[in-house]
C-alpha cells in the first residue's frame, strides 16, 4: 500500500502534478485518524487546462482501436498484480473490510474486461434501406469526446472505473475528479494503471480537488460533452440542472432508500441472512444498501427474533482485521446523520431491537421494529448501520410500502413463489429488483440504474453504449435523385 502514498498528486497531461489552489487536504486511515498522505488541492485553472488537454487529445485517441485494446489491457494486468496493495489501500483510506475492498477491486477487473468488448463499436457503421430510390442510409456510431467523471467516496475504484473504462474504450477523454477524502483510491490508483499502460498524455487526467475549489467547471467546460456522476440526489440534481442549461448529457447515478420485501411464503432463514449482508455491508454507507426491512406480518417476530441475533455476531472493529465486517463510517459528518436520524427514532418513541453505540469511528448496528413507512426514520437514506424493519399486513401492503419513496434505485423480494414475485417485481418502480437476493448488486453486463430521483442513465455492456457514443445518420445519393420543383 505505501506505495500509493506518494501519488498525492493530480495526474495532468501525462505528469504528476501537485495542486497550486493554495489549499490542501489530509488524508487519513479513516478507522483510527492517522495521517496517510497530504494533497496540495488543484485550481480551477489546473481544471480547465485538463479540459483543454483532454479535447486536443481527443481525434487520435478516438480513432486508434488497437491502442485503445492495448492500454485497457494493461491495465488490468496492473490491477490484478498489484490487487493485495490495492485492497490494503482502500481498507485504510475508505475503512473498507476486506470483503468489501476485495468485491471492490474484482468488481473493477469485471468492468475492465467487459469494456474491451466494446472497443470496436466505437466509428461502427450500420446501412438500412431507404426509401427514396438510390439512396443509402448509414448509421454511425461515434464517441462523445471529452467525458467528465465525478467519483463518490463510497466505492471510490469501481464507481470511478465503472464510468471511465467504457468511456475510454469507445473513444472518449476523461477528465475525472476524485473524491477528496478517498483520493488515492478513486483517482491516483487508477492514473497510475493507465500510466503503466502507456496511455497517452491527457487521455485520462485525475483531479485531487474540491468542487468548492473549483466550481462547476466539471459541468459547465465548453469540452464537456458528457457528465457521470454517482452520489446523492440533492448535488445530482444540481449537477443536471446545469448541464441541462447547455444540452449536455448526464448519467447520473443518485440516492437510494432500498426495500427488502419479505413476502408471506418466504424463507426466512436465508432472507435474514441476505438482509444482513445487504444492509451491513460497508456500514451501510452504499446507494443500493438495503434501507427499510418490509415484513409479513406472519414471518414479523420469526424473522425480527433471528435477524436481531444474526447481527449480534457480525464483527466490527478496524477493518484491518480480515474477519471485521463492520468498520468505520467515513466522516464526522456523516457519523452525526446517522446518529440524528437515531436519536429523533427514539425520540418518537419507536421501538428499539438493538441498540447500537459509536466506539471511535465505529458505529455498531442498531435495529428498530414496528417503524412505519412514512416516518422520518424510513424515508431517509441513512448512509449507516442504521436498520429500520417495517411489519406489512399483507403481501400487496408489502409492496406498496416498498414503492412509497422518491428513490428508486435497488430492491430486493424474498419469496417461496418466484413466478408471484416476479409479477411484484414488475410493479416495484425501481431499476433493479433482486428476488431471493439482497438488493447490493451489480454485474458488468447487467443494465444498472435507477427511476424516479435515483438518477438517469444505464451502466453495464450493451447498455452504457449509447450513453458514451452517440449516433449520426449520413446518407448517400448514388443516382441523381429527381425533384419535384
Amino acid at each position: 500500500m505505501k506505495q500509493y502514498l506518494s501519488l498525492n498528486k493530480s495526474y495532468i497531461n501525462g505528469e504528476w502534478i501537485d495542486g497550486n489552489s493554495g489549499k490542501s487536504f489530509d488524508i487519513t486511515n479513516k478507522f483510527d485518524d492517522a495521517l496517510l498522505t497530504t494533497v496540495q488541492m488543484a485550481s480551477k485553472e489546473q481544471a480547465e487546462e485538463a479540459f483543454g488537454y483532454a479535447q486536443a487529445a481527443f481525434k487520435n485517441w478516438a480513432h486508434n482501436a488497437t491502442l485503445r485494446k492495448e492500454v485497457i489491457e494493461k491495465a488490468k494486468k496492473y490491477f490484478i498484480d498489484n490487487r493485495s496493495d490495492i485492497i490494503d489501500l482502500l481498507i485504510e483510506e475508505s475503512g473498507s473490510s476486506f470483503v468489501k475492498a476485495s468485491i471492490e477491486i474484482d468488481s473493477t477487473i469485471g468492468a475492465m474486461q467487459e469494456a474491451l468488448k466494446v472497443v470496436d463499436l466505437a466509428y461502427e457503421v450500420r446501412t438500412e434501406a431507404s426509401i427514396i430510390p438510390d439512396k443509402v442510409n448509414e448509421i454511425h456510431r461515434l464517441p462523445l469526446g471529452v467525458v467528465s467523471s465525478i467519483a463518490p467516496f463510497n466505492f471510490p475504484l469501481y464507481l470511478s472505473m465503472r464510468t471511465i473504462v467504457p468511456a475510454l474504450a469507445l473513444g472518449n477523454t476523461v477528465v475525472h475528479k476524485a473524491d477528496l477524502q478517498v483520493s488515492l483510491a478513486s483517482g491516483s490508483v487508477i492514473a497510475k494503471a493507465f500510466d503503466h499502460a502507456g496511455i497517452p498524455a491527457a487521455v485520462f487526467q485525475s483531479l485531487l480537488t474540491k468542487s468548492s475549489v473549483i466550481g462547476d467547471i466539471m459541468v459547465e467546460h465548453p469540452t464537456v460533452k458528457l457528465v457521470s456522476f454517482t452520489g446523492s440526489t440533492e448535488v445530482g440534481r444540481h449537477i443536471g440542472a446545469v448541464a441541462g442549461r447547455e444540452f449536455k448529457r448526464v448519467a447520473l447515478e443518485l440516492g437510494g432508500n432500498a426495500p427488502f420485501v419479505v413476502l408471506s411464503d418466504a424463507d426466512v432463514d436465508q432472507a435474514v441472512k441476505a438482509a444482513a449482508f445487504g444492509k451491513f455491508l460497508h456500514q451501510g454507507q452504499i446507494c443500493m444498501i438495503t434501507n427499510r426491512i418490509i415484513v409479513h406480518k406472519d414471518l414479523y417476530e420469526e424473522f425480527t427474533t433471528k435477524f436481531v441475533e444474526h447481527v449480534k455476531g457480525i464483527k466490527y472493529g478496524d477493518p484491518r482485521n480480515h474477519e471485521v465486517a463492520i468498520g468505520p463510517i467515513i466522516n464526522d459528518k456523516q457519523r452525526k446523520h446517522a446518529l440524528a436520524i437515531i436519536e429523533q427514532a427514539k425520540a418518537e418513541g419507536t421501538e428499539v431491537l438493538l441498540d447500537g453505540r459509536v466506539e471511535g469511528n465505529v458505529m455498531t448496528p442498531t435495529i428498530f421494529g414496528n417503524v412505519k413507512n412514512d416516518s422520518h426514520l424510513a424515508q431517509s437514506e441513512i448512509f449507516g448501520p442504521v436498520a429500520p424493519i417495517i411489519k406489512a399486513d399483507s403481501d400487496e401492503e408489502a409492496i406498496e410500502f416498498a414503492n412509497d419513496t422518491i428513490y428508486g434505485l435497488s430492491s430486493a423480494i424474498f419469496s417461496g413463489n418466484v413466478e408471484q414475485a416476479r409479477e411484484y417485481a414488475k410493479e416495484i418502480e425501481f431499476g433493479m429488483t433482486h428476488i431471493n437476493d439482497q438488493s447490493v448488486n451489480d454485474e458488468p453486463t447487467a443494465p444498472f440504474g435507477g427511476m424516479r430521483q435515483s438518477g438517469v442513465g444505464r451502466f453495464g455492456n450493451p447498455f452504457y453504449v449509447d450513453e458514451f457514443t452517440q449516433v449520426k445518420w449520413i446518407s448517400v445519393q448514388k443516382a441523381p435523385r429527381q425533384y419535384p420543383f
